[in-house]
């Protein structure tokens, strides 16, 4: 029979190692909920002082459910990941409007939220709640490959399953919110995904991976393939002391963020040329490029992008946009001081700055 003394040492090292965290320290059903869907690929002490900020402007859902969507993401500005500021508006949106503001209390109806997986449905459920299910995230999988010694991918579902499964037998005794809380602050701290401090772990007598010295090969994960960069062209038009942005459609990437005109181009050809051929027919603008130009590179998730945006001036100050940029519903002039109003993606901000200091 195995032993599962391991919980109750685990629980013993959280309760003298945990760090403070706004969320942590005031475990509210509304905060604990708004700091899990912003830890979704992101550090904590990343997410610190932006959930500091979004709580003080939105300090309840009420006031989040009644904002404009562009002060949500405006908030969220620099983030990443724009589609979690929008799916939990709309999923606060739908608590405030069909469910009488009470956050649901258990992992099934928290699951039916837009943008709520099983992790984060896990994370508000056990934590907010006290309901007796495990989180597994990128954290876990990691301990448990290892403790467990499970040498198959992480990654896939089976692994994920089997995982959550065996925890959910082990966190039937004990306080849920604290348990789960201790194995992602483990993973965080202790179990790191290269150079596990594996002396101080408090549960590594049990560890199969540290018994038989292969912390190093466990887990094992998928190797990525490699990350494409592409080439995109944008136009800084000016028009007086204004300067034109676009707005991007909300069910796309970066959706309902500004940026400034332009889009992927093919690499080969002429940058300059094809960056004005595409922001001219799509504007129906009348402009010239300067010799300016300003160039930025930026990594996404999934690819990278080398950005080169092109200063322009207005020359036909009588035209008018009679089509719309692709991927996008809304131009607007706007100037410098203008810019805090409006939410912009990273790439689009690293420019804004280039611009500044000419």
């Amino acid at each position: 029979m195995a032993n599962l003394n391991w919980p109750n040492d685990l629980l013993e090292w959280y309760s003298y190692n945990k760090r403070s965290m706004p969320w942590r320290d005031n475990p509210l059903p509304y905060y604990v909920w708004v700091s899990e869907v912003m830890l979704q690929q992101t550090q904590v002490d990343t997410v610190i002082p932006y959930f500091e900020r979004f709580i003080t402007k939105f300090p309840n859902l009420e006031l989040l459910a009644n904002a404009d969507l562009q002060d949500v993401l405006k908030m969220w500005e620099g983030l990443g990941y724009y589609a979690r500021a929008r799916n939990f508006h709309k999923a606060v949106g739908i608590v405030i409007q069909e469910l009488h503001g009470k956050i649901p209390d258990n992992f099934d109806d928290l699951r039916q939220l837009p943008g709520l997986g099983d992790y984060t449905a896990a994370a508000v459920a056990s934590i907010a709640y006290g309901q007796k299910i495990p989180v597994v995230d990128g954290n876990v999988l990691r301990v448990f490959a290892r403790f467990w010694g499970i040498k198959q991918d992480i990654k896939t579902n089976s692994v994920k399953t089997k995982i959550f499964n065996r925890l959910k037998t082990v966190i039937k005794p004990v306080e849920s919110s604290d348990f789960n809380q201790s194995l992602m602050e483990l993973g965080a701290l202790i179990c790191r995904p290269k150079h596990p401090l594996c002396p101080q772990c408090p549960i590594q007598n049990e560890c199969i991976a540290f018994e038989k010295g292969i912390t190093d090969k466990l887990p094992n994960v998928k190797r990525k393939a490699k990350v494409p960069t592409y080439q995109y062209g944008a136009c800084v038009i000016w028009h007086g002391d204004k300067f034109l942005i676009s707005k991007r459609e909300n069910d796309v990437m970066l959706g309902g963020l500004w940026e400034f005109p332009g889009g992927r181009l093919d690499g080969k050809h002429n940058l300059q040329k094809q960056s004005y051929e595409l922001v001219k027919s799509v504007t129906n603008f009348e402009f010239q490029i300067l010799k300016n130009s300003y160039k930025i590179k930026h990594t996404y998730s999934h690819f990278k992008i080398e950005l080169i945006a092109f200063k322009c001036e207005l020359v036909d100050t009588e035209s008018s946009p009679t089509r719309m940029i692709k991927h996008c519903n809304d131009l607007r002039w706007i100037t410098f001081s203008e810019v805090i109003n409006y939410p912009f993606d990273k790439a689009t901000l690293k420019v804004i700055d280039q611009v500044a200091r000419e």
